[in-house]
Formats: structure tokens, C-alpha cells, sequence
């Protein structure tokens, strides 16, 4: 599991819950539903200074609810997590032994090598 980022905020210890980015060329500041993964250019806010955030004079504020369908497993992953633990338990297909051509036969072996020789 990853470990839980922090808010970007100066001295903020707070996990971190929405993602801030912004659009320069609209003069606009997105705040939305946390990241997967960390941006260089995305500051990743808590849950107090996402509610604050103020942007420039002139610029607009787009804050994006989260999903709440988004924040846990749905009943599709578990079905597919239950399939995958339930394929996983089953024991490998061996598979049929191939019968040798009668032009082959087997020459001498040494250890687990062996030398088939065709006459």
C-alpha cells in the first residue's frame, strides 16, 4: 500500500483528499477528487484548505465533487477480485504426455540431460 500523501500547504499534516491545479490559459483554479498519483504541477490539498482556497482576482474557482462511487471497491472489482482468487486456488492443467516418433530413440543419458539420436 502506498503511503497516505500529505496536504501541500506549509506546515499542514493533514492527509491530503482533493487535487488543486490550474488552467492558465482559461485564468481558471480546478480543485478536484484526489489524484492517483502525485503531479509536479498539482498540489494535493486536505480537506480544510481545499474549502479555503481562494485563486487571483479574475480568476474562477471549478471545484469538482468526488464521486462517491469512486471511493470504494464496486460490486464489479469484487466479483473480478473473487474470480481471481478462485482461478488462483485452482490446481494447473498437467499437461498430456507426447509420445515419442518411432524414429527417435532415446541414446544415453548423463544426469538430467539426455542425447536422442534419430536412425
Amino acid at each position: 500500500m502506498s503511503p497516505v500523501r500529505r496536504c501541500s500547504r506549509t506546515a499542514c499534516t493533514r492527509a491530503a483528499v482533493m487535487t488543486l491545479t490550474y488552467v492558465y490559459a482559461d485564468q481558471t483554479a480546478v480543485v478536484g477528487p484526489l489524484a492517483t498519483h502525485a503531479e509536479p504541477h498539482a498540489y494535493d490539498l486536505c480537506d480544510v484548505h481545499s474549502e479555503r482556497l481562494s485563486a487571483p482576482r479574475g480568476w474562477e474557482v471549478l471545484r469538482l465533487a468526488p464521486d462517491p462511487a469512486a471511493a470504494g471497491p464496486s460490486p464489479d472489482d469484487l466479483v473480478a477480485l473473487a474470480d481471481a482468487v478462485r482461478e488462483a486456488g485452482r490446481p494447473a492443467p498437467q499437461p498430456e504426455a507426447q509420445p515419442e516418433p518411432a524414429s527417435v530413440r532415446e541414446g544415453a543419458r548423463r544426469g538430467h540431460l539426455r542425447a536422442l539420436s534419430s536412425d
